[in-house]
């Protein structure tokens, strides 16, 4: 057996738990695609070039009403700032990688990050292949369940009602699984506490940027914090 299938093999299975919620979610977003009236060419293509969850989610209602590219733009920015996070949460893992960077960085989804973030692969394998194997496998979990749910939203009549909450339900579950995995909880309490003060500061409608902000600056002073004591060592 060849290194390269002893890697793939290795990855699999730390993936079926995102290919569980991704080929229901996926096929959700297709669903919702044809119901908008967009074929199943338009999902599957977004699926593979935009590749971002939420995002595509709200894809969904502002390609349906026209919006411009501007607003669209600022949309996408406020809903996809909090991968900023994981940017410098992955600085010291993704250091090390000469190769598939530009992908790893292109396909770092919240599951993808989540699987990611707590991997370390044995010593006798390609690092490199194993991360991208988990992120690759996870976006064709995603194109698939999108291309399923295109198909059957183009045949069928559903209702869509609720739908799109199905993403935000999978957040919760993967945050109630590292809070259960994880024995520090530090950067989680940061998260909502930042989060609390900004909601009762600058509104539900406007929290959302301030909070991602206030969050930012913290973890970078605190990583700055930390690669100097590494020096220092």
């Amino acid at each position: 057996m060849n290194k390269q299938k002893t890697e793939l093999e290795y990855a699999f299975p730390r993936t079926v738990p995102v290919m569980a919620g991704y080929l229901v979610l996926g096929a959700a977003y297709g669903i919702l695609m044809a119901d908008s009236g967009f074929g199943p060419i338009w999902s599957v293509m977004i699926s593979i070039v935009v590749y971002a969850g939420s995002l595509q989610y709200l894809g969904v209602s502002l390609l349906a009403a026209g919006v411009s590219p501007v607003y669209g733009f600022l949309m996408s920015l406020m809903l996809n700032a909090r991968h900023l996070f994981y940017g410098i949460s992955m600085l010291d893992k993704f250091r090390e990688v000469k190769r598939f960077k530009p992908y790893l960085i292109f396909a770092m989804t919240d599951e993808t990050f989540s699987v990611l973030c707590s991997e370390n692969p044995p010593p006798e394998m390609d690092r490199d292949k194993v991360f991208f194997w988990i992120s690759f496998l996870d976006q064709c979990y995603w194109v698939g369940g999108t291309l399923l749910g295109a198909l059957l939203g183009s045949f069928l009549t559903f209702d869509t009602t609720g739908m799109d909450f199905a993403l935000t339900a999978l957040f919760v579950v993967i945050f109630a699984g590292q809070w259960e995995e994880k024995k520090g909880h530090s950067s989680a309490l940061l998260g909502m506490g930042a989060t609390a003060v900004c909601l009762l500061i600058f509104g539900a409608d406007r929290f959302i940027i301030p909070a991602m902000a206030v969050i930012l600056v913290i973890l970078f002073m605190a990583y700055k914090i930390k690669g100097t004591g590494k020096e220092s060592e």
